[in-house]
């Protein structure tokens, strides 16, 4: 069947990475996608009056411990060194509003409690003194909070950007959303602790172009998938909603969007990328300035975004699943479906009901490839997932 066709639905991560494997392969593949641009939600361009590289849908920083991911990303756009360092406005422990350092650090506790208290000092006194010790089975996100970092920090970093970000009190959201609550007891302000972290060097989009780039794969854009497209093919990969794959006829899963406020400024606007607001009073979660992305790059002028989140309606961009009790009864429905319907995969962030960073997309993708070709080679079932989305 390697000379078969191969519908990929989606022109992101998953449907380039999985076509161009499968093309390379010596299969026929061909890309749809409802936007005019490839990319999905990494999509990428050059503003026009400034010049600077706006990530369209919200800034994607790339980090990952995997080698052969860091790899493949390179081998179709250099990547340049960068390291996301985030800041947040709130309110101090004397009630002085000021700016500190995301994660947690040093530098954050000594500012925040107006101390000069070295690594050992900050650590005794965040677990001996302020952490709920009393939290022994952290159970929502805000027990996970208060049980390694206490109320007064709890509050000023996470209850209210998390109310704006999740439109619900954190004591509602499972404790796994706040899966690792990084605290560094030193002055490491690199957001993320991955080998490998960068940009690519001409953007996202310009990317996933080169992994599209392919004599065997063809890309249709602005082309809305239908069910009876698949009956042209071998099989298809579906990296869109996997509700709406349904036609949500069971009913819609639940996300949350995003809606962004775009000003210019002359100048640098705020000296960093991405500054949070955690005060829940401030109605935005944060402010992004994306010519700080690109640091290897000098604008006069910035474009800059302030995000809001709410709760997704029928024509909004879906983000981030929410995954509740209720959504993940619906989401086993659909699971069950989709594993009674032959010939498609489901794949991606959408596909699968998962929020995913970027390289473990590709990694997925990677994966779901190869998992292919080696079904098809004896002879099996092509499963309707490869990862499990539950």
């Amino acid at each position: 069947m390697t000379s078969g066709k191969l519908l990929m639905v989606g022109a992101g991560l998953s449907g380039a990475v999985i076509g161009r494997h499968l093309a390379e392969a010596g299969y026929n593949i061909t890309v749809v996608d409802a936007r005019d641009h490839v990319g999905g939600n990494c999509h990428t361009k050059r503003d026009t009056d400034t010049g600077v590289m706006v990530h369209v849908y919200g800034p994607h920083i790339f980090h990952t411990d995997d080698e052969e991911v860091w790899s493949y990303v390179n081998r179709f756009e250099p990547f340049q060194p960068y390291k996301n360092r985030v800041k947040t406005t709130s309110v101090d422990a004397d009630g002085k509003r000021g700016v500190f350092s995301l994660p947690i650090n040093l530098h954050t506790i000594n500012q925040f409690f107006g101390r000069t208290m070295r690594p050992e000092e900050a650590h005794a006194f965040i677990t001996e003194e302020q952490a709920d010790t009393s939290i022994e089975d952290p159970q929502t996100f805000e027990d996970q909070a208060m049980r390694f970092v206490g109320k007064d920090l709890y509050e000023a970093f996470f209850k209210g950007y998390t109310i704006k970000q999740w439109g619900m009190p954190p004591s509602d959201l499972p404790a796994a959303i706040l899966k690792r609550l990084p605290v560094r007891f030193n002055y490491d302000d690199n957001y993320f602790f991955h080998k490998f972290q960068g940009m690519p060097e001409n953007g996202y989009t310009a990317m996933i172009e080169k992994i599209l780039d392919h004599p065997r794969i063809s890309v249709k854009l602005e082309t809305v998938f239908d069910r009876n497209m698949g009956e042209a093919y071998d099989h298809v990969f579906y990296s869109g909603p996997l509700d709406g794959y349904f036609g949500y006829d069971l009913g819609r899963l639940g996300y949350r969007t995003l809606d962004f406020e775009r000003f210019t400024h002359e100048g640098d606007y705020q000296g960093c990328a991405v500054m949070n607001y955690g005060e829940e009073s401030v109605p935005y979660t944060r402010i992004t300035e994306h010519k700080h992305f690109s640091p290897w790059e000098h604008h006069e002028g910035s474009v800059l975004y302030r995000e809001f989140s709410r709760a997704a309606d029928a024509d909004d961009i879906p983000y981030y699943p929410i995954r509740q009790v209720k959504e993940k009864a619906l989401l086993n429905d659909y699971v069950g479906l989709a594993e009674r319907t032959d010939g498609v995969t489901f794949v991606g962030r959408l596909g699968t009901y998962r929020y995913l960073d970027m390289d473990v997309t590709i990694r997925e993708a990677l994966d779901t490839a190869r998992g292919f070709e080696a079904k098809v080679a004896t002879g099996e079932s092509v499963p309707a997932f490869f990862v499990a989305p539950v």
